[in-house]
């Protein structure tokens, strides 16, 4: 069986989508070779997926149609041979390379009325599968959710560890706290950045060294963090200075990571390290961190979740009201340290 998976444009789905390639091998067997086809950007992190086979680079930019070029590619994939298809997004334009590519067996959700470019296609019940990873597995499992799933799981390469550990000048003397400060759907999901330097300037305090984690795209909320942290000896900005696969070696080294509802979350918790994950205006009954050593911190307010990119009220109650203090407990119950 040789099969091709369209991967999901953002981190997190693109972490999360490993719990289908476990279930594809379940099901298949060991020596099911599963390929993807992926954006530039995630190419290095899908080949930590031990299940992956050869890796695609998908050429185009976010919403471009790009016709002729799909075409192309399909075409290009019809080489391959692939038995089958599975289309994670629900976009009509991810379902037109293995259409294109003729593979038998194209298999999705309708999504933007896909019938024809997709020949086995489900419709979605959201309140039979509430989570995006039931959702992805049961496009193996006849649009049914499986009875188990396994979480997804990264290894770290601690050699790639320890060579990006030299070139930033960082060390391992002192106990790791990684901050994820990003969120890249907006402002209503993201936890305010002077919690985020208060929450640094405790965790110093109590001997603990901060590293600042994202992509150069979040540089403008790491600098708000270091212009109001008042400690700053041992706190470290390393947004951008990295690429998506060292940040999940670094992550990898840290002894909790603290993270807003995003990809880097789903990161974290694929490299099997504590979390708390700070949910604002989004749910964890759909995007859930996936790990049993994560901890869910969130207010039942009245207005959340709502799901909004900005609070339409503009308190950011949600997330304002989860104070530094309760996040600093969380992470010294989770691993106590001494100056």
């Amino acid at each position: 069986m040789k099969i091709l998976i369209i991967a999901p444009s953002w981190v997190g789905d693109m972490v999360m989508s490993q719990t289908l390639l476990n279930e594809l091998k379940s099901k298949y067997g060991d020596e099911t070779v599963i390929d993807v086809l992926v954006n530039s950007w995630a190419k290095d992190v899908v080949k930590r997926m031990p299940e992956v086979n050869q890796v695609h680079c998908n050429p185009f930019a976010h919403g471009e149609l790009g016709l002729l070029k799909r075409f192309q590619l399909g075409r290009q994939l019809a080489s391959f041979a692939y038995d089958q298809a599975y289309v994670l997004p629900n976009s009509l334009k991810s379902a037109l390379v293995p259409f294109f590519a003729r593979i038998s067996e194209r298999i999705g959700f309708v999504g933007e009325m896909r019938y024809g470019l997709l020949n086995t296609a489900y419709k979605l019940d959201k309140n039979k599968l509430p989570l995006m990873i039931d959702r992805f597995c049961a496009l193996a499992n006849n649009g049914q959710k499986p009875v188990q799933i396994d979480y997804p799981n990264f290894t770290a390469d601690l050699n790639n560890q320890a060579n990006v550990l030299k070139s930033l000048v960082l060390s391992l003397e002192k106990p790791v706290i990684c901050l994820c400060p990003a969120a890249e759907y907006g402002p209503a999901k993201r936890w305010p950045t002077e919690h985020f330097a208060s929450l640094a300037d405790l965790l110093q305090t109590a001997g603990y060294q901060v590293w600042v984690m994202g992509s150069a795209k979040d540089a403008d909320i790491s600098a708000k963090i270091m212009e109001d942290a008042k400690l700053k000896a041992n706190l470290y900005d390393l947004c951008g200075k990295t690429n998506l696969v060292d940040v999940i070696d670094l992550l990898a080294a840290a002894k909790v990571v603290v993270s807003n509802d995003s990809g880097l979350m789903h990161v974290a918790c694929a490299v099997n390290v504590p979390v708390i994950a700070i949910y604002g205006s989004s749910s964890p009954g759909f995007t859930p961190p996936l790990s049993d050593k994560a901890q869910i911190i969130k207010l039942d307010l009245e207005c959340s979740p709502c799901f909004e990119r900005t609070c339409k009220f503009n308190h950011y109650d949600c997330l304002q009201k989860i104070i530094p203090e309760q996040i600093f407990n969380a992470i010294i119950k989770t691993s106590p340290t001494t100056k």
